[in-house]
This record gives structure tokens, sequence and C-alpha cells, in this order.
């Protein structure tokens, strides 16, 4: 194991884990579109997120070139291995985009339905994947002497990555509930903070289920954390960020509330970077050949000239990504007849 392969394990994990925090907020934005109660408070969701949904979904588009860039088989396998669960994921993420699309092209209520529709099963739908994908990651999948996937997609329905998932699914709700209170104000602004309250209640009482349910059934992901105590200061600081997401929503502090979401699930992931590491994709059988740096990663000039490239390519999407978010900030008013038009 190398620096180059250490610093592109670290890259890949920043980059997936801002996607998780920009695009997690506008699936869980698109769940409670669902307890909306007019049309000037469904426009108010839409217009919140129209402006930034697809700039957040880039960080996916880059994690996984930066994966196939360095470690092309865990990319072959994650993707092709896993194609229809991929395939479901893709679809969702298609359904939100086409749904917060064609939602204002015709002023008719039955039509809007429809989409509105379309944008919450996408949402919940490809909020749910994603942390049924990492809690396979984390327990392990079925390879062979090649490291190719052998299991079949009901496989990826074990108790322990629904678990994950529901937690993942947990989090977004929660996140998505305190970026709507930080974007409105007047009733949608109340009623956001009691649905971040429920839900943050619901992803406690999971946080602790899955704790539990690693420390019993799925031993060896603690094994970094035996060796190298310092390590358990992760999870720790997970537990404590979640914690005190409720005590800043006793007291309405909203944009502290969400930055700590905001951490929170940034914590999490980085728990789960580190209970895998050195392995990027585990084997289910514990003797198995699971794909890991040293045996994953490209050529050291692969990756050395992509490392590069990729210092040159990043400032451009954070600045992007700073312009977009400063441009379309502040609240956005649910207050008299929804605007003609576009929503955003």
């Amino acid at each position: 194991m190398t620096a180059l392969q250490v610093i592109w394990w670290l890259l890949v994990g920043v980059l997936l884990t801002v996607f998780v925090v920009l695009d997690g907020f506008d699936l869980g934005v698109g769940f409670w579109q669902l307890f909306t109660r007019n049309e000037r408070e469904k426009q108010a969701l839409v217009r919140s997120v129209g402006p930034l949904w697809d700039g957040n979904e880039v960080w996916l588009l880059t994690g996984a070139g930066a994966l196939f860039a360095a470690f092309p088989p865990v990319y072959a396998t994650v993707f092709s291995g896993l194609y229809l669960a991929m395939m479901l994921l893709l679809f969702a993420l298609i359904l939100r985009a086409v749904s917060l699309e064609f939602r204002n092209k015709l002023e008719s209520a039955a039509w809007k339905g429809v989409w509105d529709k379309g944008f919450s099963v996408g949402s919940l739908l490809a909020a749910l994947l994603l942390g049924i994908a990492l809690g396979n990651i984390l327990r392990g999948l079925p390879l062979d002497a090649s490291g190719n996937y052998t299991g079949g997609f009901l496989d990826l329905l074990n108790g322990y990555a629904l678990l994950v998932g529901a937690l993942g699914l947990a989090m977004l709700l929660t996140h998505g509930a305190l970026y709507i209170a930080l974007r409105t104000e007047g009733d949608l602004h109340h009623r956001a903070l009691g649905w971040a309250r429920r839900s943050w209640v619901g992803t406690l009482g999971l946080a602790l289920a899955a704790a539990v349910s690693t420390w019993i059934f799925e031993p060896q992901l603690l094994r970094n954390h035996h060796e190298l105590w310092l390590l358990w200061c992760l999870p720790l600081l997970a537990l404590l960020l979640l914690a005190l997401i409720g005590w800043q929503v006793d007291r309405k502090r909203v944009g502290w509330a969400f930055a700590t979401s905001s951490a929170t699930l940034a914590a999490h992931l980085a728990t789960a970077g580190a209970s895998l590491f050195p392995n990027l994709v585990p084997a289910l059988d514990p003797s198995g050949p699971s794909l890991t740096l040293a045996n994953s990663s490209s050529s050291p000039t692969t990756l050395l000239s992509m490392l590069g490239l990729a210092l040159l390519g990043m400032p451009l999407v954070i600045g992007y990504t700073l312009w977009t978010y400063r441009t379309f900030s502040g609240k956005i008013s649910t207050s008299g007849p929804p605007p003609p038009g576009p929503s955003y």
C-alpha cells in the first residue's frame, strides 16, 4: 500500500461524502413534499432545490469517475455485479430529475400531482438504495477468486443492509426537514421543525440499533478500532453530533442544526471508511479475496497523472457549487398565491 493509494482512497471518500451531504437534503425534501398542504408550499420546496439538485449530483459523477480512475476492479464489481440495484438507483435519480423539470410545464393539478409523486418516490427510493448499498459494502459481498460478485439481487436485501438503509433514509429525512426549515418561513417552517424532530427520534433509535448489530453480528468492522483506539473517536463523535441535532431543534437553532446534520453524515461515513480500511469491497467470506487498496488500484503513473487532473478540476466544481448556493440562498415565501410559470 502506497501513499498515492491512500490519497486516492481519501479523495474518493471525500467526493462521495460531499455528494451525500449536498444531495442528501434534496432527497429528504422530495419525501417531505408529500406532506405539503397547497400548491404554494409545493412550489416553495421545488424552488428550494430546483437550482441545486443537478449540481449536487455532479459530486456523485466525480466520485464514480475517481473510483473508475483509481480503483477499476472496485468500479467493475460494484457497477456491473450489482447491476440491477444500480439500475434501480439510476431510475430513481432520473425520475426525480424528470419530475422536477416537468411538473410546471402544464397548469394542471392532475399533471402536477403525478410529477409530485414521482419526485417523492424517486427521492425515497434513491435514499433507501444508497443506504442499502453502504450496508452491503460494510457487511461484505460474495466474491469469487477474481473479485466478481457471485450473489443475486435478493442477497442484497439482508437484515444488516436493510437496517443501515433505514438508518440512512432516516438521516436524510432529518437533513431534508432541517433544510426546509432553513429555507422557509411561517407555518411550513414550523411544521418542518416538527418533521425534523420526529425523524431525528427515529434516526437516533436506528443508529443505536445499527451500533448494537455491528457489535454482535459484524465484529470484523471493529477490528481497526481495537488495533488503534483513537479510531473510537469517530463513532463517538457521530453519536454525539446526532444527539446534538435534537438539542438544537428544540431550541430552534435551525442553521446550527442543519450544519450539525451535515457533520453527522460526514462523521458516519468517516466511521464506515475507517471500519473498512484497507478494504474497499470486503469479501463476505473472511477468508475470501477482498478488494483492497493494494490489489485494486491503477498503476502509480495513472494515479499520479489523474491526481494532477483532479487538482485542476476540483476548484472548478467547488467554485460552481459555492456560486450556486450563494446565488440561490435566502428564504422562500409560502404566503399568497403561487407564482405563475416555472417554479425556478
